[in-house]
């Protein structure tokens, strides 16, 4: 194979979820579609690396100094939900149940991984509580081990500052069978029951 197609088929592999075979099939839609599809993407990508930052209250991802929802005068400004990683947030918007702010940790504390809570936003969602009056904050968290060392982490610096601590609930997931879920997701599940 040619080195130039190569090299793109190389660079695409590197990209999460892309294998071998995906790879191909896109490098060769690049190299068969109109050069303006190709020079298309080729500039969306370079002004996303050029015009996308942090906003600076939140770490979401924004364009200008603050994201468009800190920017938001309509958002709940006592409540923030803590998430991970800036892509959940799309996720928790699509639902249209939640209407406060975001806080992106850039991560979660996992000593195996050698992160800890300092590498993390974790202070400075300390101090935006203190700051800013925060009333709740939810815990949007990854329901594994590390998700669950960083709750704790973040409970043991919020409690004394006396704002409410609440976690999303977690538990089986819709249309899938009890016989398949684990005894921790089914006692997750229990203690996260709702009345009907």
């Amino acid at each position: 194979m040619i080195a130039p197609l190569e090299e793109l088929i190389d660079r695409l592999r590197a990209l999460p979820g892309i294998g071998r075979k995906s790879a191909e099939r896109i490098a060769f839609h690049l190299l068969s579609a109109a050069a303006e599809e190709a020079t298309g993407l080729a500039a969306a990508i370079t002004r996303v690396k050029t015009d996308v930052h942090r906003c600076r209250r939140c770490y979401n991802f924004a364009t200008g100094d603050l994201c468009e929802i800190c920017s938001n005068p309509n958002r709940d400004q006592e409540t923030i939900c803590v998430v991970g990683h800036p892509w959940e947030i799309a996720k928790i918007e699509r639902t249209g149940e939640y209407h406060g702010l975001y806080h992106v940790l850039g991560g979660l504390i996992s000593p195996m991984d050698e992160v800890g809570a300092a590498d993390l936003t974790i202070d400075a969602l300390v101090n935006r509580v203190k700051a800013e009056g925060t009333k709740e904050v939810i815990l949007a968290l990854e329901p594994k081990l590390e998700g669950e060392i960083t709750a704790m982490h973040i409970v043991s610096l919020l409690k004394p500052l006396g704002v409410k601590i609440s976690q999303i609930a977690q538990g089986i997931p819709v249309g899938r069978d009890l016989e398949f879920a684990d005894e921790v997701t089914l006692s997750r599940a229990l203690r996260g029951r709702i009345d009907l």
